[in-house]
């Protein structure tokens, strides 16, 4: 079974009371977490989980507010026109790639389980365009399941930084997510640490003075515990006295 990462090899006691904080922490600073897509249902959610690969949730609902109108139902999008539907979602990137999967789920969601989004991880990633990702995403918004933790970007870098797995492979990280966080918790999880990657535990410059898990936090890119205006009116202070 998987830990919690630590360097001192402290106990499992000390482990996950380090979790509970971090648990703690983002429900301070993210209580009322959500999935960011904007939907009606669980296959527009299926499609724009799909269009969000490589491209930001914001870009993905301009693009599907059109979208969703233009195609009103799953017959729509299996027999529109291929090059039509790669124009229409063209600005989210990798555009042929999608429009491909997206009309072949169509296409297999009619022809194979009678125009229904499925309920199981098993029949969900047998639809183009799905793997464990994006099931996680329905089965959890759509249908409240909790069958794994969603590993995109944003929870592979915040889990790597909180050193909650050592692992690089979006399904390595979620077996060792799923070992430590309490099933209960899996659905919340995803969209707080989702949230918590995309506005304060950034890439290139994690905003750590906002951060509600700083004081459990020992990644090596750690920045200053203030603002960079604050610290400086600090420092001048100092040097004044």
């Amino acid at each position: 079974m998987a830990t919690m990462v630590q360097k001192t090899g402290s106990p499992r006691k000390a482990e996950s009371q380090r979790l509970s904080r971090i648990l703690e922490g983002l429900d301070r600073r993210f209580p009322d977490a959500k999935c960011a897509l904007d939907h009606r249902n669980a296959f527009e959610l299926l499609i724009a989980t799909i269009l969000s690969a490589q491209c930001t949730d914001e870009r993905v609902n301009i693009v599907t507010r059109d979208l969703f109108r233009k195609y009103s139902c799953l017959q729509a999008f299996a027999t529109a026109p291929l090059r039509e539907l790669e124009q229409d979602i063209r600005s989210t990137g990798f555009y042929r790639n999608k429009a491909r999967s997206i009309q072949g789920a169509a296409r297999m969601l009619l022809e194979k389980f009678g125009g229904n989004v499925p309920e199981t991880m098993e029949e969900l990633v047998e639809l183009p365009g799905v793997a464990r990702k994006t099931a996680n995403v329905v089965l959890g918004v759509s249908f409240g399941k909790a069958e794994g933790i969603v590993v995109d970007t944003h929870v592979t870098r915040v889990s790597q930084r909180l050193e909650l797995t050592r692992e690089t492979v979006p399904e390595k990280i979620e077996r060792d997510l799923m070992a430590i966080v309490p099933r209960a918790r899996w659905i919340s999880f995803s969209h707080q640490m989702i949230l918590h990657g995309r506005h304060i535990c950034k890439a290139r410059k994690p905003l750590c003075h906002l951060c509600p898990v700083e004081h459990v936090c020992r990644s090596k890119d750690k920045t200053t515990a203030f603002p960079p205006s604050k610290t400086a009116a600090q420092a001048g202070r100092r040097s004044r006295g």
